[in-house]
């Protein structure tokens, strides 16, 4: 059976996208309208138990993740392709890339989470850890990773769509998996060429984070803020987003 997924594009340069911790392929704001269809053919990816894949069981960790990203790709044709992720979904790139380093072009981060554990102190643990249950924790969480800038009405209709569109279950597996997975040694020296934006308002997810992390264990890494934005540059800056990941997905 096809693995469902959503496509944007049937240009020659090819990417794999992978969603954050709270959305889905559909969740990612007006930029969907801005990528350029002619040149770039983008396959956004649900993970179990998210999205169109819902009612997809499994273990709901970032291995499966990689498996279903490579599995995708082998049905697409693409023997070798770009990555961008989100979040949750930037460390997901990384176990991809972990998996099978020679089918990956390049990496592009979206306020990602680095290869290393994410440390967290006993109230953000609670804030994070509750959220799969409580809608409250929810809100707070996107409320701080957008710099407490979002409109009220934005922000209830992202808690909305999450709890809509993915099982509690994967919601606290997911978590449970990238938080504290170590990628770090495996990843250290890739000379892949990476792209990290950040949004300049993101409390949790900063510019410096990104410099001690991903810039120290990727020789190839260019670490650009995005201003404008927080923790959600594709809804809150989306014309500069599409613009700096397709400047960045042209170059040789």
């Amino acid at each position: 059976m096809a693995m469902a997924h959503r496509r944007i594009g049937t240009g020659p340069v090819r990417v794999v996208v992978l969603h954050d911790w709270f959305g889905t392929s559909a969740n990612w704001g007006s930029v969907l309208d801005h990528l350029d269809p002619r040149e770039f053919s983008y396959a956004f990816l649900d993970y179990r138990g998210y999205g169109d894949r819902r009612d997809v069981t499994g273990r709901y960790d970032l291995a499966e993740i990689a498996d279903d990203v490579l599995a995708l790709a082998d049905e697409l044709g693409w023997d070798t392709f770009s990555l961008l992720g989100h979040s949750m979904g930037g460390k997901a790139v990384q176990q991809v890339l972990v998996r099978a380093p020679e089918r990956v072009e390049k990496l592009i981060g979206i306020n990602p989470v680095p290869a290393g554990p994410y440390a967290m102190d006993e109230p953000t643990r609670a804030l994070f850890y509750g959220a799969a249950e409580d809608a409250g924790n929810r809100r707070a969480i996107l409320d701080l990773v957008t710099g407490r800038r979002a409109s009220p009405y934005w922000l209830d209709r992202m808690v909305e769509h999450s709890l809509a569109v993915s099982r509690p279950e994967a919601f606290a597996a997911y978590l449970a998996s990238w938080q504290p997975l170590d990628l770090s040694a495996a990843v250290k020296g890739s000379t892949v060429p990476v792209l990290v934006l950040v949004g300049a308002y993101d409390l949790a997810i900063t510019a410096d984070v990104m410099r001690a992390t991903w810039q120290v264990w990727y020789p190839d890494c260019r670490v650009q803020p995005l201003p404008g934005a927080g923790h959600y540059p594709p809804h809150e800056a989306p014309v500069a987003f599409a613009t700096e990941v397709e400047a960045f997905l042209r170059t040789r």
